[in-house]
């Protein structure tokens, strides 16, 4: 007889908060009847500087058999949390899956670039693709590499070997479902393998905390640049020198400047 859910979540606990996140967003898009294209990634919206749907499109989900399929897998996976004998843990765990969201999107954009500009496909200009799949990809193949005897438990009855679950899920999805991004799940294997290998390694808490610090404010700026929310409070204002724009805090008439940086389809991740 398996351990009361209540027992399973206190072990699982950053887990079971993304699951929390994910569906309540899911909840929140149905009510509020919001399209994939509003929150979703493509490489044209990309270039047009909204850098937002990075992360929006990590946390959207279609339908609620693609958020049944992600959040049970990511369930699963949920062990990665109590693997800290072998280096893993929560903290890790934290650390590497903002790692997973930022990479494995940038990564996906990034072929989309190479197929555009490169092979003049087209098609992938305006494909656009949501899901929480890179970062379920990602960490089947990180548990994959540090402890390829698990098990990946699907739906409560479907059960894989770990050490082929990357692969055999990017054929199987693949087939299953057309729409289903093979590019977004193969970023999530590629940023997988380079974590697992100690490619992309040296991640600390201090660490984590500047990224997420960057992301909340590329986040909210390039929202405000792009005009998807207006947020009453700040005001971009070009100066003399254009790479320096000035950001007004209104109501107490601080400014501050600071350096700027030269900032079709649809694909389930």
């Amino acid at each position: 007889m398996g351990k009361p859910l209540f027992y399973e979540v206190m072990e699982k606990p950053a887990t079971s908060c993304i699951i929390g996140i994910c569906t309540t967003i899911w909840f929140y898009i149905q009510k509020k009847n919001i399209g994939y294209q509003h929150v979703g990634v493509s490489y044209e919206t990309a270039i047009e500087g909204h850098y937002w749907r990075l992360i929006t499109s990590a946390f959207s989900h279609i339908s609620v058999i693609h958020l049944v399929f992600n959040m049970s897998a990511l369930w699963s996976l949920g062990i990665v949390e109590q693997l800290d004998y072998l280096g893993l843990g929560i903290a890790y765990y934290l650390q590497y899956t903002l790692v997973l969201v930022v990479l494995s999107g940038l990564l996906v954009l990034g072929m989309y670039h190479i197929l555009i500009q490169r092979f003049k496909i087209e098609y992938f200009r305006r494909v656009t693709a949501v899901g929480y799949s890179c970062v379920v990809f990602g960490w089947m193949t990180i548990l994959s590499v540090k402890q390829p005897s698990s098990k990946l438990d699907l739906f409560g009855f479907i059960s894989l070997p770990i050490s082929f679950a990357p692969f055999e899920s990017l054929i199987f999805t693949s087939i299953i479902v057309p729409q289903a991004s093979f590019l977004g799940h193969l970023s999530g294997i590629i940023v997988g393998y380079a974590i697992a290998w100690g490619l992309i390694h040296g991640m600390t808490n201090y660490w984590a905390v500047s990224m997420l610090g960057w992301i909340v404010l590329v986040f909210v700026f390039s929202l405000k640049r792009s005009g998807a929310y207006d947020f009453n409070f700040l005001e971009i204002e070009s100066v003399t020198d254009p790479s320096l724009p000035s950001v007004r805090f209104m109501g107490n008439s601080r400014t501050l400047q600071m350096s700027s940086v030269p900032l079709g389809g649809i694909e389930i991740a």
